[in-house]
């Protein structure tokens, strides 16, 4: 059968991305790391063994190799890391009656959970349940909530994935900017929105993990919402302004706009 010319492309981009997946020299440094890792075990072994009383030597069949983690610093993602600590301390400090997340991170959830009252929406349930988090399954395109009506709400690393199928959601080109309609909707007057997304100089799709968006789009978007506060994670650095490229912003928003 002919191909297309677009289903030609595809193809070609296909074997383009499986040849850079297969690449040897990836391969053989993982396998360098991996023998110098085992090394390491076994010479660590031997002298505990040498340490040990006959009553303390251990079992080869209790042997658990934990390889790699003797670094030389704590290894930290640090988008999780910045972002979450960064809108927990906002969160807490504006006191709060109650709470409501939608997608975040479920560490920051139950984290968050335990010191303001809250309330979990995803299109997915937890795998395991925590007494102080009131899970509700729903949709950030229909949330289940009226018009007008939360005070307080989260939504980190969310928007930017809406509408591209990676989790189940329906496809949709238009998915981030409807999600956004909708947080607008239900937000309460004098309420406040905290958000993080991907930013950079260009808006551009990466389909289909998320979306990347120029910050003065982002911020037409949210109009006519105040933005109180914005930080941006820039590799390992945590800045107060934006520098030129790729980051991801933590944007603190509160709605002005008096109840209709």
């Amino acid at each position: 059968m002919k191909k297309t010319p677009n289903e030609s492309s595809e193809f070609t981009w296909m074997v383009h991305y499986f040849l850079r997946k297969s690449k040897i020299k990836p391969a053989i440094r993982s396998w360098r790391k991996e023998i110098h890792h085992w090394r390491r075990f076994w010479r660590t072994y031997w002298e505990y063994k040498a340490l040990a009383s006959p009553e303390q030597q251990p079992d080869l069949n209790d042997l658990y190799p934990c390889l790699g983690d003797d670094t030389g610093i704590t290894p930290i993602e640090p988008i999780y890391y910045y972002q979450d600590a960064w809108a927990f301390e906002r969160i807490v400090k504006q006191k709060p009656a109650s709470h409501v997340d939608i997608g975040s991170h479920h560490k920051f959830v139950a984290l968050l959970s335990k010191v303001v009252p809250l309330t979990m929406v995803d299109i997915r349930p937890p795998a395991l349940p925590l007494e102080t988090v009131l899970f509700h399954k729903g949709s950030i395109l229909e949330l289940p909530y009226p018009d007008n009506t939360l005070s307080s709400v989260s939504s980190l690393c969310v928007i930017e994935h809406i509408g591209l199928g990676r989790y189940g959601d329906p496809l949709d080109p238009q998915g981030s900017e409807k999600a956004i309609e909708e947080l607008k909707r239900v937000m309460a007057p004098g309420g406040n929105l905290y958000i993080s997304i991907p930013v950079d100089d260009e808006s551009r799709t990466h389909f289909n993990a998320h979306r990347v968006f120029s910050e003065s789009y982002f911020l037409q978007l949210l109009s006519p919402m105040q933005l109180i506060q914005a930080r941006y994670i820039c590799g390992k650095k945590f800045l107060e302004a934006r520098e030129p490229g790729f980051t991801v912003g933590c944007f603190h928003f509160k709605n002005c706009i008096p109840k209709q």
